[in-house]
């Protein structure tokens, strides 16, 4: 997959950073990874230096304050120079041999998605109050913007990577995943959902987003509709 670079975000995660990239490396060799940290008070700086250090197709952005994922993902695009592009959260939620099969999907005008409500993957969900959410933000998000998108808020997004060099993305926190799935799909009206596993953590374990950020993935989903 060296037309293809993962973009992985990265805030205090220390504890499950080195077995995340260990994932991304072992689903191919020629997969480019760009991990940009965005302001980190633990050893995830260190760890990510390591990893960039020993292999040339890891590379490392520090940012020198913490802003949020938004404005990490706009820092990575920035530096992408492969065809196609992916994001993969630094935490152990997601599965990157998932990210080969929506590889095969893939071409110059087709956004895939990684889904974690189709097929009958392996889950586990801890919290039924976020799952129950994200199926309600799906399905507000899919009736305003008159899609069908089973889920909204998955990290897993690959798309190419001419699609977001232009964006003029806004959010700095998490619901750039509205704002940029919007914004993809002005650019595309092609795309596909691939069934992905996934490993919920808990709120102890470093979950980060919360209540708030929910309340505006609504609100952005209405306004980036009424900015079409």
């Amino acid at each position: 997959m060296e037309n293809l670079s993962v973009i992985v975000p990265v805030y205090n995660e220390e504890k499950f950073l080195k077995k995340s990239l260990k994932r991304l490396l072992e689903i191919d060799e020629g997969l480019n990874i760009l991990i940009i940290d965005d302001c980190s008070e633990d050893n995830s700086v260190n760890i990510a230096k390591s990893f960039s250090e020993s292999n040339p197709r890891i590379n490392l952005i520090t940012k020198n304050r913490n802003q949020g994922k938004g404005s990490v993902l706009v820092e990575g695009f920035k530096n992408v120079d492969t065809e196609y592009c992916a994001i993969h959260d630094a935490d152990l939620e997601y599965f990157p041999k998932d990210l080969t099969s929506m590889y095969q999907e893939i071409n110059e005008k087709t956004i895939v998605l990684g889904s974690r409500f189709i097929g009958n993957l392996e889950r586990k969900n801890i919290y039924i109050r976020t799952f129950i959410a994200n199926k309600f933000m799906s399905k507000f998000f899919s009736l305003i913007n008159r899609v069908r998108v089973s889920d909204v808020a998955t990290c897993y997004k690959m798309f190419p990577t001419n699609m977001v060099k232009n964006l003029h993305l806004q959010e700095q926190g998490f619901s750039i995943e509205v704002e940029l799935l919007s914004k993809l799909l002005e650019k595309s009206s092609n795309y596909i959902e691939i069934p992905i596993h996934y490993e919920g953590r808990s709120y102890k374990e470093g979950k980060k987003i919360k209540l708030k950020d929910g309340i505006y993935y609504l609100i952005n989903t209405i306004k980036y509709r009424v900015k079409k």
